[in-house]
């Protein structure tokens, strides 16, 4: 049990009006945790009026709808703040417009945000500390929270396969199963059904593919192939883990560009090198093994490039010293 668990419930329990937000460019875990602790809390207090912010991603809609708001018009809100390690990236609010806040991250640490906060980086996922949250406390766990709480687990540890995946995790698991009695195969398809145009455009990801004598990987990822397999620009960042069990490759990323913001979007992945300290360097972050970065120049992505390059090399080079491989 976390003591500050008891902490939180007691503020939820003190604010009528709250808010809840994640970061930009959400996964699964940072839509499926905050819609999750919303429904938890109005399950619980039916009176209070608890809103889930940020943009709505369309292929998100099956975990629940997201809420507007004008910030103007709330009485002294408080704001909870998930899956959120740097204020830069936070989606959907102003932050100075509240005077209290809690955040709940297993990201490394970054910004403090308010004076109550967990940030648990062993944690798989925003997700299972939610469950967590629910099960010290007398938040109500109903079946549509039960199942978004499933799906952020097993999104975020990519079905229990990275390595911040613990037994913890899984004790976790087996008691919301036992709790909500949900039936979770059948959810499986909200984060793994596809069209055969994302099959395509996965080939196509696979035959550009560039892959460095360092063992690192990297595709631009063209508006023309996204026109032509009739796809968005999210669409490679969700199938990024995909490309996990590769041996010629150790960090691989996609980038693709966002013309309305008129911004580079790079997703980064690992299988060795510590990856987010220079996800750091160029506005983004994340884990030290997932992340990702929001770029507005492309020389700077050619530089990103440049350095994940010679931290292949460099790790490549430590490894040969240590005779580990």
């Amino acid at each position: 049990m976390n003591p500050l668990n008891k902490k939180i419930y007691k503020k939820i329990k003190k604010y009528d009006e709250i808010v809840i937000c994640r970061h930009i460019g959400p996964d699964p875990d940072a839509v499926c945790s905050s819609i999750a602790l919303r429904d938890s809390i109005k399950a619980t207090f039916p009176n209070k009026k608890v809103y889930a912010v940020g943009k709505s991603v369309s292929r998100f809609k099956l975990f629940g709808e997201l809420d507007k708001i004008d910030e103007e018009k709330l009485n002294n809100p408080l704001l909870i703040v998930l899956d959120l390690p740097n204020i830069s990236r936070m989606d959907g609010v102003n932050i100075k417009k509240y005077k209290e806040i809690i955040k709940i991250d297993h990201h490394p640490f970054e910004d403090k945000m308010g004076n109550l906060e967990i940030i648990d980086v062993t944690a798989c996922s925003a997700s299972q500390l939610i469950i967590e949250l629910i099960f010290d406390t007398k938040l109500k766990l109903t079946k549509a929270v039960a199942e978004n709480l499933f799906l952020g687990v097993v999104s975020d540890s990519e079905r229990f396969l990275f390595d911040y995946t613990t037994s913890k995790t899984f004790e976790l698991i087996s008691k919301l199963l036992n709790k909500s009695k949900i039936n979770f195969i059948p959810l499986y398809k909200k984060l793994y059904m596809r069209p055969i145009e994302e099959i395509r455009f996965k080939g196509y990801i696979s035959e550009h593919l560039t892959i460095t004598k360092n063992n690192f990987a990297y595709i631009k990822i063209p508006k023309t192939a996204i026109e032509e397999y009739k796809v968005d620009t999210a669409c490679a960042s969700n199938m990024i883990n995909d490309f996990n069990y590769i041996k010629d490759i150790l960090v691989w990323i996609f980038i693709t560009y966002d013309e309305k913001n008129e911004l580079y979007k790079i997703n980064m992945r690992s299988r060795g090198p510590i990856i987010n300290k220079i996800a750091n360097k160029y506005n983004g972050g994340g884990h030290s093994y997932a992340c990702g970065a929001r770029i507005k120049d492309e020389n700077d992505v050619d530089s990103l490039i440049k350095d994940l390059d010679n931290l292949c090399k460099e790790y490549k080079s430590d490894l040969n010293e240590n005779n580990k491989i």
